[in-house]
């Protein structure tokens, strides 16, 4: 096992390494002069352009530039916005809270409703599973910016249940705020994990132990939990990477519609003004966050499944 972690935390480390050559590199790659974009197209005196350029280093070759850059980010310094005129991490910092909550609520929406519906659509074949199929296939391809619209549509602008925009002042207020927008940010993870949840117990259900057990008389609920649910998880653990991953992307567009002041819209607003140092920031940082769940998921699995950890123990 322990040999299994190390190879991963060197295989995170290479790949946020790559990343960060890629995210860098990527002012560099586009078209014009990098001192323009930063300056946002706006005119400037040739003293300001000799400013910026010292700022970023941009006189200096380019592995300079980027070992500067990533020896900046290891101590947490990701240098300066070019639009806000501040420190990128007091920019990511102060947006994060948001992110987090609204990622937080979209999980636990994802887990409730993805393993009940999930469970209910395969302990209730028929109609009841065809519903659920139906459903969860709806959920799954809906993309989270027509969800965001359907939803405030109905619930804010019809009902007037929910606010549309903002996000709230303290915590009560906040989730109130948020209900919306992490509704829209699970539906199709929802759909997802439902689908999943369901493959796996069907699979379980028809274990050898599983009939075993019903013939011996343990109750039906018993045989549920113990038997079905409880082998089923590996797969459900399996797909959580990929749910991370989704959840990652789909904030920006969920933050965007609703006005949100989170990690996601500072993201996309920062792409529009060519805002680099804050777009290459965000960028690492859902690199990094993505590659971490991942580990955790890798982590857990065999805690899930003792056979994965038996055989990950025999390789290490």
């Amino acid at each position: 096992m322990a040999g299994f972690l190390l190879r991963r935390i060197g295989g995170i480390a290479v790949t946020l390494l790559v990343t960060s050559f890629l995210v860098f590199g990527s002012v560099h790659l586009a078209p014009g002069d990098p001192a323009s974009f930063l300056l946002g197209g706006r005119s400037a005196s040739p003293a300001a352009v000799a400013a910026i350029k010292e700022q970023y280093h941009l006189d200096d070759p380019f592995l300079v530039q980027y070992t500067k850059w990533i020896g900046g980010v290891v101590t947490g310094d990701f240098g300066k916005s070019a639009t806000f005129r501040q420190d990128v991490g007091g920019l990511i910092a102060a947006r994060l809270p948001t992110t987090l909550l609204l990622i937080g609520y979209a999980g636990v929406l994802i887990l409730v409703g993805g393993l009940a519906f999930g469970a209910l659509a395969a302990l209730r074949r028929g109609v009841v599973d065809r519903a659920v199929l139906v459903g969860t296939g709806i959920a799954t391809a809906t993309p989270s910016f027509v969800a965001a619209i359907g939803l405030i549509s109905l619930f804010a602008v019809q009902l007037g249940w929910f606010p549309a925009f903002g996000n709230g002042s303290g915590f009560g207020d906040r989730i109130y705020h948020l209900t919306l927008p992490a509704a829209a940010l699970a539906l199709t993870f929802v759909g997802l994990l439902a689908r999943v949840t369901r493959t796996s117990m069907l699979e379980e259900l028809g274990r050898e132990h599983v009939e075993v057990a019903r013939s011996r008389g343990v109750p039906g609920s018993d045989v549920v939990r113990r038997h079905v649910l409880r082998n089923a998880l590996g797969p459900i653990t399996t797909v959580t990477g990929t749910i991370v991953a989704g959840l990652l992307v789909a904030t920006s567009i969920v933050e965007t519609a609703f006005g949100l002041s989170g990690v996601g819209q500072l993201l996309v607003s920062s792409v529009t003004v060519k805002d680099f140092p804050v777009v290459q920031a965000v960028s690492l940082l859902v690199v990094l966050a993505f590659v971490t769940a991942n580990l955790v998921v890798d982590l857990v699995h065999p805690l899930i499944d003792p056979r994965l950890s038996h055989a990950k123990g025999g390789k290490a």
